[in-house]
């Protein structure tokens, strides 16, 4: 699933730590969601939109399923 979480980050200089920390999950975590190697669940989808003052579908695209 493609997703805009690199490009959100950057404009507020955040880590993937910083971002992993504001979540509760891991830097590994955020790194994989970023790279589609892991789609991320209902809840952490909503807490990362959350954490950028956004929409789910303005941080993650689901018409894109290139992956399976």
């Amino acid at each position: 699933m493609k997703n805009r979480l690199r490009v959100l980050r950057a404009e507020r200089r955040w880590s993937q730590a910083d971002l992993g920390q504001n979540v509760g999950v891991s830097r590994q975590a955020i790194n994989a969601v970023e790279n589609g190697k892991h789609v991320p669940s209902l809840p952490l989808a909503f807490k990362l939109a959350e954490a950028f003052d956004l929409r789910v579908d303005d941080v993650f695209d689901p018409r894109d399923d290139s992956e399976e």
